[in-house]
């Protein structure tokens, strides 16, 4: 299936500079991870606490795009610099979880919007990221299947906050944006799943 995640190739090459000036500043993978996730936290807190300021949502949007640029700046620095570290996989994959929460939770209090779906959203994307584990628990590769990856949540989501921070309401069919994302998700781990299956020990 297609993903946005086939696009990260592309993505690291522009950001390698970055990652080489973070690296020489002393900046750690680490570092990177757990500033991304406080970022995110904070930014869902004020956005839930105060859903009335639709410019909070032109920050969530703008973040959305920055923090798939972090992701890929830890994971670079991780890899190319010698800062590989099971503290920094266990962050990574937690530090993903919690932001992605804190992200799109505030969504459930946008008008119009059913909170029911969006927390499912949200469990549903926890639940894709575990099936994503599942094939390294098994001995295969990590699983990174679409249609619904991290990516492809942070373009869905940083596009609705973008429109809504501008203003747009977006009752009329904010739930059905909500429902099909849940179905991309739901396809998501499945393929993840059957991935993991059919994989041979040791290899994607």
């Amino acid at each position: 299936m297609v993903s946005t995640y086939q696009l990260k190739s592309r993505f690291q090459l522009l950001l390698r500079p970055l990652a080489t000036s973070l690296h020489r500043a002393g900046v750690t993978a680490n570092q990177v991870t757990v500033g991304a996730c406080l970022i995110s936290l904070a930014l869902g807190a004020a956005a839930i606490a105060h859903p009335e300021h639709h410019q909070l949502f032109l920050l969530i949007a703008l973040w959305c795009l920055l923090r798939m640029a972090a992701n890929a700046l830890d994971g670079m620095l991780a890899r190319e610099f010698g800062q590989a570290s099971r503290l920094g996989a266990v962050l990574n994959e937690l530090g993903d979880v919690i932001s992605d929460a804190a992200l799109y939770l505030p969504f459930a209090c946008v008008a119009g919007s059913q909170p029911w779906l969006v927390v499912a959203v949200v469990l549903l994307a926890v639940f894709s990221e575990f099936a994503g584990l599942l094939g390294v628990t098994i001995g295969a590769a990590r699983g990174y299947e679409g249609p619904m990856g991290k990516s492809d949540r942070a373009l869905v989501f940083g596009l609705a906050a973008l429109l809504l921070g501008c203003g747009v309401s977006l009752a009329h069919f904010i739930n059905l944006l909500w429902a099909i994302t849940a179905i991309l998700l739901m396809l998501t781990i499945f393929n993840r799943v059957r991935s993991a299956l059919c994989a041979q020990p040791g290899r994607p």
